[in-house]
């Protein structure tokens, strides 16, 4: 049994392509403009999907993030809403890797087990959690094997050569890497120690390397094509959707994502 995460990263590496991961809060504007959000940057070019699951307390992320957040969270998005979500990407035919990035304490009181029950039914591929250690991931992880669903760690520039090789022996799918010690936001630089975490983590691992916080422009995604296997770019798209009327919404996130790929 495959896992989309393993057979989309598959195919990038034998084209020699730099994989590009955008990333969608469920709720943000609104769950209908969310959901053609996630439809739009699929389109434009997204080679998998983050989905952020709202939560009122998200430490690693920075304004933009906790924006969207707040404004789902308004609304009445909660995990079963972004399961929905899932689901109904699902049926429109949506193939792409899915993955659900939000904080633990929402997927505790939902159930461990029933959610990633309910996730492997919806359609998820794989999970990130970044209030999860990797020294207390076990019991969750187990529930994820079994069902064929992807738990990413995070690693950042402060993680130890011992606390990488312990988090890669349990990972799959792909290695999220911090390029900054700091939350998530738009930034116009990338930091100069992520060039070193990627060399450092792949020499405890084969799976493709992904880099995220601070990714915002082509330059970025190019520069991080030279040394790891792509980018997750969440706040700078977010920040464009912001500051748009909601109905232009999905042409500023396609824009968006299409001069991340100069195309």
């Amino acid at each position: 049994m495959t896992n989309r995460i393993d057979e989309t990263f598959s195919r990038l590496r034998e084209q020699k392509r730099t994989a590009l991961i955008p990333f969608v809060t469920v709720g943000f504007p609104d769950v209908e403009t969310s959901v053609a959000l996630a439809k739009t940057v699929i389109e434009a070019g997204g080679d998998a999907l983050e989905l952020g699951v709202p939560f009122s307390d998200p430490l690693a992320d920075g304004p933009t993030v906790q924006k969207t957040s707040a404004i789902a969270l308004e609304q009445g998005v909660n995990v079963k809403v972004c399961l929905d979500v899932v689901r109904r990407l699902r049926a429109d035919g949506i193939t792409t890797p899915l993955v659900l990035m939000g904080y633990y304490n929402p997927y505790l009181k939902y159930g461990l087990e029933r959610f990633v029950g309910d996730a492997a039914e919806a359609g998820v591929d794989g999970f990130i959690i970044p209030d999860l250690p990797s020294e207390e991931s076990g019991p969750f992880l187990k529930l994820c094997e079994a069902k064929n669903l992807h738990l990413i760690p995070l690693l950042a520039p402060t993680s130890t050569d011992e606390r990488i090789e312990k988090a890669c022996k349990g990972a799959k799918g792909f290695i999220y890497c911090v390029s900054v010690t700091g939350v998530t936001g738009a930034r116009t630089q990338l930091s100069s120690g992520v060039n070193d975490l990627v060399s450092r983590v792949k020499r405890f691992t084969n799976l493709p390397v992904m880099v995220g916080f601070g990714v915002s422009k082509q330059e970025h995604i190019e520069a991080i094509g030279k040394y790891a296997d792509g980018a997750v770019v969440a706040s700078a798209m977010l920040d464009a959707i912001d500051k748009a009327p909601k109905e232009k919404a999905t042409s500023v996130a396609r824009d968006f994502i299409r001069a991340l790929k100069g195309s």
